[in-house]
């Protein structure tokens, strides 16, 4: 197992978007982003990240989100992909200066 805490940059990818679509669509960048980070196609979206997300409202968006990418095994067995990303929110973060990527391998 591994992870990544990353920042996302939500504004961009959501800039011109519709008011009413700015947050259903931030979710998925989330989760495109954390696709094309971790490689797995499958990626689930930690409820605290979809509240953090949305706790401004539809249309007023956090510019940036520090997230935690987190490969874990699939344990379906019916499932195609052995291997799925979980994306949670990292709280607690005053300032998003000087923050680096954190990559941790965890053996278990």
């Amino acid at each position: 197992k591994q992870w990544y805490q990353r920042r996302v940059r939500v504004h961009k990818r959501i800039h011109g978007i519709g008011f009413k679509r700015r947050a259903p669509r931030a979710i998925k960048e989330i989760k495109k982003f954390a696709e094309k980070m971790m490689g797995t196609p499958d990626v689930r979206i930690d409820t605290r990240l979809n509240k953090h997300v949305w706790h401004k409202g539809v249309k007023n968006v956090p510019f940036r989100v520090r997230v935690r990418l987190a490969r874990k095994r699939n344990e379906d067995e019916d499932s195609i992909h052995k291997l799925y990303t979980l994306v949670t929110v990292v709280e607690g973060i005053e300032s998003f200066k000087g923050l680096t990527t954190q990559n941790v391998d965890v053996d278990e």
